[in-house]
């Protein structure tokens, strides 16, 4: 029973993590998009976050590429 139960679970991330990674993509455009609208909210800080936002997305850190894209979203004003 427990085995049945770890695979299972094995198989729902599995099947879960291209939902993430396609995610990131639509999340850096939109903070392109939105950087270049709101030139003035631009900042550092937000710039590493959609910098390191990326790193994560070739990584195959997908949750912490999307947790940090959405924070730089939020700073320059980005809708999603």
């Amino acid at each position: 029973m427990l085995k049945r139960t770890l695979l299972a679970a094995a198989a729902a991330v599995l099947i879960a993590s291209p939902a993430f990674a396609g995610s990131c993509p639509k999340l850096m455009k939109a903070y392109d998009d939105a950087a270049k609208a709101n030139a003035s909210k631009v900042t550092a800080e937000s710039t590493k976050l959609r910098a390191d936002g990326e790193a994560d997305h070739k990584a195959g850190k997908h949750a912490d590429s999307e947790a940090k894209l959405k924070k730089a979203m939020g700073i320059v004003g980005a809708k999603m």
